[in-house]
């Protein structure tokens, strides 16, 4: 006992979060450019709109008519639309003007086209961040800034499987590897528990698929994420043999993923 206390004290989380962030920065550089997102937007809404993760399962206990909430990255609103049918007011922050168009109207939900680390927002009673900080390089300040922004409750998920996508799976087959990998919620977990912060966890499966209109929106979505050593004949073949038509789409089947979700009440 005492040695693996030892061990996971001397473990820094906050350094080796930035560096696997650092690390998988020069593969994935796409995620970093909100042009990517905006290009993204139209595969990422067909991908998830029917997509049963069980997270609202998870904030259920917590909803009630009165309460309100921040959705940080809510991306095409897959979680801030049914949240707004169950709370008085949610907030939907997303800086990607793509992923913004998929957000309906609604009377009681403000849109805020902003990142988290720029957005001006008024607390709320909760707060959910789901599939944002992989490319957090300083994930403290940001962490902080949820609990501070939250009343109640605070809910961040990410994946503690690999990346479900077919830029991985183009890779392997033409580089021999899926490159660096993103960071995973075990990490953030060690991490909570060295900010002093004790969640609660709840751990998902759930099927991934990823739908394009075409295998041209496949490989533009591929390449932004594939690192060097693209080759755009070699992805195409690939991408042919992976991908499988559904109708008017082609389907990308990414298996089971597995994700977490650390919720706490924030501190005083």
């Amino acid at each position: 006992m005492g040695t693996l206390d030892i061990r996971m004290d001397e473990i820094d989380w906050r350094q080796r979060w930035r560096g696997i962030v650092e690390d998988r920065s020069s593969l994935a550089a796409g995620h970093a450019d909100q042009g990517y997102w905006d290009r993204r937007a139209a595969s990422y809404a067909r991908s998830t709109q029917t997509r049963i993760d069980e997270f609202l399962q998870v904030l259920e206990p917590y909803l009630s008519p009165l309460k309100t909430l921040i959705d940080v990255g809510a991306g095409t609103g897959r979680h801030a639309v049914p949240l707004a049918e169950r709370l008085e007011w949610v907030t939907a922050i997303e800086p990607s003007e793509g992923m913004r168009s998929h957000l309906p109207p609604r009377h009681n939900m403000t849109v805020i086209a902003s990142t988290w680390e720029d957005a001006e927002v008024a607390p709320a009673d909760l707060v959910i961040c789901c599939h944002v900080l992989y490319g957090v390089a300083d994930p403290v300040p940001f962490l902080d800034k949820l609990q501070k922004a939250a009343r109640d409750r605070v809910f961040v998920m990410i994946r503690e499987s690999d990346l479900p996508h077919p830029a991985a799976e183009v890779r392997r087959r033409i580089a021999g590897d899926a490159g660096p990998r993103l960071p995973r919620f075990s990490e953030l977990f060690m991490l909570l528990v060295q900010m002093g912060i004790a969640p609660d966890v709840a751990f998902l499966r759930y099927p991934i698929t990823t739908r394009y209109r075409d295998i041209e929106e496949a490989l533009i979505d591929c390449r932004a994420l594939f690192g060097e050593g693209w080759n755009e004949a070699a992805g195409h073949a690939v991408l042919e043999q992976i991908l499988k038509r559904d109708g008017d789409e082609l389907v990308f089947d990414g298996g089971i993923a597995v994700s977490g979700v650390a919720h706490w009440k924030p501190q005083s």
